[in-house]
């Protein structure tokens, strides 16, 4: 089976919506864009074996990277500040049930030269 094939982008969706919301968080309810999300998740996957953030640049380097596969180390605080995670694939409640508008977010990663790999 096509690892991006619209039956896998499905099922991926399904499993996350799932999980999102059994642990407080809500997919972004624009579909189409919550699968384009998905589909780079996958290529992602498919390119460093890992989930990296689709809206970030990752090095390919899992450690290096390791606070932004996803769900990010940054999703919990930019829910709750902004309503939504940098990429907006989580939003919160508001935003999904059309109460609140997502707003631009600001980045939290810092720069590489600022990071430390653990």
């Amino acid at each position: 089976m096509d690892d991006n094939s619209e039956k896998t982008i499905d099922q991926v969706y399904e499993r996350l919506k799932k999980h999102a919301e059994l642990t407080g968080y809500y997919l972004n309810p624009d579909d189409k864009f919550t699968k384009y999300l998905i589909r780079s998740l996958l290529i992602n996957q498919k390119r460093y074996g890992y989930w990296a953030c689709p809206c970030r640049l990752a090095s390919g380097n899992r450690k290096e990277d390791a606070d932004i596969i996803c769900p990010c180390v940054y999703r919990e605080p930019d829910v709750e500040e902004f309503g939504a995670c940098y990429c907006a694939l989580y939003v919160s409640k508001e935003i999904k049930d059309g109460k609140k508008q997502a707003e631009p977010i600001p980045e939290r990663r810092p720069p590489k030269r600022k990071r430390t790999v653990k």
